[in-house]
């Protein structure tokens, strides 16, 4: 790949490519996070409501790599909000994944997920405003959201002295965060690209098959390159070892006229 890393604004650098553990249960996540380590993925994504923090953390520290070496991200559950809860989640995901710091930690959502859209907006400052201070004392080395919206985003802004340095949305050939994107790249904050391949919605489409095919490439292929292309980072997740190893063989660029048929598309899911 070309793009071998995104660099957050505090200059910090993030691999191009995460392995995403969303939907892997916490027996399979060993295997799985072990697998992918094995085929060259240096960023692993997880969050403690994944249930499954203790065999990711346990196939990164068992495996002959360097702490340093691997980035780990985890999330703030998203019904948690204020300042001392997201002190005490913070400390529960360090033990489970037994490492003594982060390198990127994620408001997972601005709501709750069985509240979604309820204003928490002063949880969130709150939130924010413990993650700063976790930042600030070196137990993290980069501090972002996920879910959020331009309004979201905003009120952490005016509120909050660190500029998010990430976003991590649901992002994919057919969902048009236009508006979102560019706002982050107004504030310099990073997005990525969770669910790449809309959780396996897009792979028959045979509209993505005609375009993949003309490169070579799977329609997953296709689908992770394409996030890459539109400046934004996937996190494609795969507990098959052959779909791991393929995830990250993307030496292939989307032509101009490809990718623009590809935003004009509006919902190739299945």
């Amino acid at each position: 790949m070309k793009k071998e890393t995104f660099k957050f604004h505090n200059g910090v650098t993030i691999p191009s490519i995460g392995f995403g553990t969303w939907q892997i249960p916490n027996e399979e996540a060993y295997d799985s996070v072990n697998m992918a380590l094995k085929n060259g993925y240096t960023h692993i994504d997880t969050a403690l409501a994944y249930q499954n923090e203790e065999n990711v953390g346990k196939a990164i520290r068992e495996f002959d790599i360097a702490r340093e070496d691997v980035f780990i991200t985890s999330k703030l559950p998203a019904e948690r909000k204020g300042y001392q809860e997201a002190l005490d989640a913070f400390n529960e995901t360090i033990t489970n994944l037994g490492v003594d710091y982060l390198d990127l930690y994620l408001i997972h959502a601005p709501w709750p997920w069985n509240e979604i859209g309820k204003d928490c907006t002063q949880g969130n400052i709150d939130s924010w405003k413990a993650m700063e201070k976790l930042y600030n004392d070196g137990k993290i080395r980069a501090i972002g959201v996920s879910n959020f919206s331009v309004s979201d985003l905003q009120a952490i802004l005016d509120n909050c002295d660190i500029v998010p340095m990430a976003n991590q949305i649901p992002f994919y050939i057919g969902k048009d965060q236009k508006d979102l994107l560019e706002f982050c790249e107004k504030h310099d904050i990073v997005v990525e690209a969770y669910s790449p391949l809309a959780t396996g919605q897009i792979l028959d489409s045979s509209e993505l098959k005609e375009i993949a095919d003309k490169y070579g490439a799977t329609t997953a292929q296709l689908a992770i390159r394409y996030c890459l292309d539109k400046d934004t980072l996937p996190l494609p997740k795969s507990t098959h070892e052959e779909r791991i190893i393929q995830n990250r063989q993307l030496d292939f660029e989307i032509s101009k006229d490809d990718l623009k048929t590809l935003d004009k598309m509006e919902d190739v899911r299945k």
